[in-house]
């Protein structure tokens, strides 16, 4: 029997802490023998100015948290929230707003605007929401991500490694609750990667951001304050201030 009632919403931790998180979240495709669990009864908080790695062997259920964390998919059962916003209590115009301007996205393609310079790539979000956003907020991202001088070039006239700190500083410009990111360093050489990946811990460390990354590196991972690992659509290890070196062994303990 299905309805079309949200379920309760479950309680949020209190104070504010969680900038997001999932409580008892399954995510289910197929039916009987053909069912897959892709999450599995999940609960897991995100605290607020932390940057945190989600990993786990493919089919792990890694990338299917993340997006519905994000309100970009929907759960089968459980809840997730963003602040102190049950998802699912959502239609879909709020949902929409909730992700244009308490969300930013950090994706592996870049997904940036061919036509448009870097700088209105950077300020989309905010034209789209009809938002100026806070100019001195943006000069520091700018700063931060070192950009100022390729403000005007269009994305075909940057680097992969430049293109991906244009999708950062998007990310950042709307001041969001929360930054999602989706491999965003799986389209880059071992060395852009790594200043990817600083630029994102300065924005957690310097301008109080948070972030929540899938990644399938260690060496990535290790950039976290946290690293969450599922297999089979479960938490099944943590870490806390990670090296790669702890990363990879647990990786490899899970795959076995």
């Amino acid at each position: 029997m299905t309805t079309d009632l949200a379920p309760p919403a479950p309680s949020l931790p209190a104070d504010g802490v969680a900038a997001a998180g999932a409580v008892d979240a399954s995510k289910i495709y197929g039916l009987g023998d053909a069912e897959v669990r892709a999450l599995d009864g999940v609960t897991v908080a995100f605290e607020q100015g932390k940057f945190t790695a989600i990993m786990g062997p493919s089919g792990s259920g890694k990338s299917t948290l993340l997006h519905c964390l994000a309100g970009l998919d929907a759960l089968t059962t459980g809840a997730t929230y963003i602040g102190d916003t049950y998802l699912a209590s959502l239609d879909d115009k709020q949902l929409t707003e909730l992700r244009r301007t308490d969300v930013g996205f950090v994706f592996q393609s870049f997904n940036l605007i061919p036509t448009l310079t870097a700088e209105e790539n950077i300020k989309l979000p905010l034209l789209l929401g009809r938002r100026e956003g806070d100019p001195a907020w943006i000069q520091q991202v700018v700063e931060t991500v070192g950009l100022a001088d390729r403000l005007g070039h269009r994305p075909s006239e940057l680097s992969g490694g430049q293109q991906q700190r244009v999708a950062v500083a998007r990310a950042l410009a709307s001041q969001p609750k929360i930054i999602f990111a989706d491999e965003p360093t799986g389209n880059l050489d071992s060395v852009t990667g790594s200043e990817i990946l600083d630029f994102m811990r300065r924005a957690v460390r310097e301008l109080g951001q948070t972030i929540v990354m899938v990644t399938h590196d260690p060496v990535a991972a290790s950039y976290s304050d946290r690293v969450i690992f599922l297999a089979d659509g479960k938490i099944v290890h943590e870490l806390d201030d990670p090296n790669a070196d702890e990363v990879f062994d647990t990786m490899r303990e899970i795959g076995s």
